[in-house]
């Protein structure tokens, strides 16, 4: 029996890269997931993945809070319940100077990072303060703290949002039986890392773009089992908790560890998608 156990999860953005290999941990914990896109395509193809009773697939944009309130109806209809909300739906803008990049893409990573983890957040918590306990989880990144993030200002700044956002939640709803809390699942070879199509600014930093990947970057599964974790019994009565897959101490680690895993050919270079 895992530790998720006949746990119910929606996990936005869930049909590739770190939402999907969340969503495969939940399961082999126990739990039962929510997978979600904006794309019903994705949605299909993921759903085939996965056990046909431990899944249901919805396509969502996060965007529409409408949609995020069916979401939540759809969960609870097809299972009964809601225990875990992950907003994890995220995507970046092109690497360019900010007077370089256009109008539309500056505001994407606001509209899905930012609405979409706070559509996520006020219709899970509305049903969560009905049933008087829920677990809602969102996600960090570059940005959060004191990161600066050039030539990625959108994204960045959305992550800042994030981080403020879900804590200013965690005091407005502590001692109600919700733990509200964030997740940084460090840096994850994902699309929003590709360097498809490069753009002249990433061109011109091609080396070191590829080098800290090659140090830094970790395979979804990290982030993932600190999810498990956090969606636990672990956590119960801990809300406002922060967890970070690229910590102080892990970043060290992983900086020491760079000569020999290159020089010993270990570096993943794998793109989770």
């Amino acid at each position: 029996m895992g530790v998720l156990q006949d746990k119910i999860a929606i996990i936005t953005g869930s049909t590739k890269g770190i939402g999907k290999s969340i969503a495969k941990k939940f399961i082999e914990q126990g739990a039962k997931v929510v997978i979600t896109s904006s794309n019903e395509t994705n949605v299909q193809k993921a759903v085939k993945e996965f056990p046909a009773d431990k899944i249901l697939g919805v396509a969502c944009d996060v965007t529409n809070y409408e949609e995020v309130e069916q979401l939540i109806e759809k969960t609870v209809a097809h299972f009964g319940k809601l225990d875990v909300m992950i907003n994890n739906a995220g995507v970046a803008e092109p690497f360019k100077r900010i007077v370089d990049a256009s109008l539309d893409a500056w505001y994407k990573p606001i509209d899905i990072n930012v609405k979409g983890t706070y559509h996520g957040s006020r219709a899970a918590l509305i049903y969560f303060l009905k049933q008087g306990k829920g677990k809602l989880i969102n996600m960090a990144g570059a940005g959060t703290e004191q990161n600066n993030t050039p030539y990625f200002s959108a994204y960045g700044s959305s992550k800042a949002a994030i981080y403020r956002m879900t804590f200013a939640l965690a005091e407005e709803y502590k001692n109600t039986g919700i733990e509200i809390m964030l997740l940084n699942p460090g840096l994850v070879r994902t699309e929003i890392l590709s360097v498809h199509n490069p753009t002249p600014e990433l061109q011109k930093r091609m080396d070191t773009f590829l080098k800290v990947q090659d140090i830094f970057a970790q395979p979804p599964t990290v982030a993932a089992d600190m999810a498990v974790k956090m969606a636990s019994s672990w956590s119960d009565s801990k809300t406002g908790l922060f967890l970070n897959a690229l910590s102080k101490s892990r970043s060290r680690m992983l900086l020491f560890s760079y000569p020999f895993r290159k020089m010993f050919k270990k570096i993943d270079q794998t793109v989770y998608g």
